[in-house]
């Protein structure tokens, strides 16, 4: 059984940072990533990291966003600098294990607002 478990998420005026965490657990992970949905728009892959450290990330978070993951930990974070308000949504935390399908978190909600 497949367990995530996010924290991280908040208020943040622009400019500022966040970190949002990831803990997987109950299988091992090929992938693991953040998507993330703003009001009124489709859910969109913010960044996602391979179990060897290959990284891809959205067009909006080169240069101010960075994954990274514990392997001994099944833990993927995503360190987010320099916060627009267009970064305002719920962000999901997302793994694909080796075998089986994709699992969800249950979203965690940041505001870039002043």
């Amino acid at each position: 059984q497949v367990q995530l478990v996010e924290s991280g998420g908040g208020l943040v005026q622009p400019g500022g940072s966040l970190r949002l965490s990831c803990a997987a657990s109950g299988s091992i992970f090929s992938r693991m990533g953040w998507y993330r949905q703003a009001p009124g728009k489709q859910h969109e892959l913010v960044a996602a990291i391979t179990s060897g450290g290959s990284t891809t990330y959205a067009d909006s978070a080169k240069g101010r966003f960075t994954i990274s993951r514990d392997n001994a930990k099944n833990t993927v974070y995503l360190q987010m600098n320099s916060l627009k308000p267009e970064d305002t949504a719920v962000y999901y935390c997302y793994v694909v294990p080796i075998l089986g399908r994709d699992y969800w978190g249950q979203g965690t909600r940041v505001t870039v607002s002043s």
